[in-house]
């Protein structure tokens, strides 16, 4: 295991929100800087290697956490990413609303994995990853309820992969969901904590 001095800072290496908020309540003091790759030129040269969904996440995890390393080397550096398989195919966030109601109307009444990957990076390179997978259950919705939903929901759901946010309304998109919550909102949080108490960074 590499040594980190205990006084070395913690960075989340994501602009995500819902990261921050799961870290925040955690208690742990960070600083944020979002990582300056492009995910969809990594995601389609691993799409044609044949990476799994857990492999993409894995892989974009780690480009980001040694990303924002490059530039913060003595710091303790938290990348992080999710990738929606269903059926055999990965789904991007929609970024749009028309994106996001097609989206949802492929995913309605269907199984899909939720792979969640997290990666610390030290120095320049990777010292640690984790992949969570989840599997959730839509439910056979109407018409009426999606336009509903994507009223009340609102824009923040067009920056999330599969357009549901599980910890508020989405809830009600799902029949049934097993696994982690922290790692659905998108950070697997147990797994993390464990590391970064086993290398001195927060309290035993």
């Amino acid at each position: 295991m590499t040594e980190v001095p205990v006084v070395a800072p913690l960075i989340l290496g994501s602009a995500s929100p819902h990261r921050r908020r799961l870290l925040q309540a955690a208690g742990l003091a960070f600083d944020v800087v979002p990582a300056p790759i492009d995910e969809a030129a990594i995601k389609q040269a691993l799409a044609a290697e044949g990476r799994d969904g857990c492999g993409v996440a894995s892989r974009l995890a780690g480009a980001k956490a040694e990303a924002v390393s490059a530039s913060f080397p003595d710091a303790m550096v938290i990348g992080a990413d999710q990738v929606l398989e269903c059926e055999g195919r990965l789904f991007d966030k929609p970024g749009q609303l028309a994106n996001a109601r097609i989206q949802l109307q492929r995913l309605r009444g269907r199984a899909h994995h939720l792979h969640t990957a997290v990666a610390l990076a030290y120095q320049r390179g990777i010292v640690w990853q984790h992949c969570e997978t989840a599997a959730l259950l839509m439910r056979p919705f109407s018409d009426a309820f999606l336009e509903d939903y994507l009223s009340a929901a609102g824009e923040t759901i067009w920056g999330t992969v599969g357009a549901y946010e599980i910890e508020g309304i989405g809830i009600q998109l799902f029949a049934s969901v097993r696994g982690d919550a922290s790692s659905i909102i998108g950070l697997p949080m147990l797994p993390l904590l464990t590391e970064l108490r086993a290398r001195g960074m927060i309290a035993t």
